[in-house]
């Protein structure tokens, strides 16, 4: 009668069907997955360009203090 419990897990359960339907949360955002994709590689580039602006500095810095001696 639609009641009878599914093996394949509690996603198939016709209850916890109605409860979701029932309960009107919003929708799960599909655009997760590439936001985390997106701020990986935004991560990624900020850490080069901080990488590029430590090692520029070390270079400036030793260029001023071998110009000392």
């Amino acid at each position: 009668m639609g009641m009878a419990r599914d093996s394949r897990g509690h996603l198939r359960d016709p209850r916890f069907v109605s409860f979701m339907a029932q309960t009107n949360r919003k929708t799960l955002d599909t655009n997760f997955h590439d936001m985390v994709i997106r701020g990986r590689r935004l991560l990624r580039h900020g850490l080069v360009l901080l990488v590029a602006v430590g090692f520029a500095w070390v270079v400036i810095e030793s260029a001023k203090a071998l110009s000392v001696f």
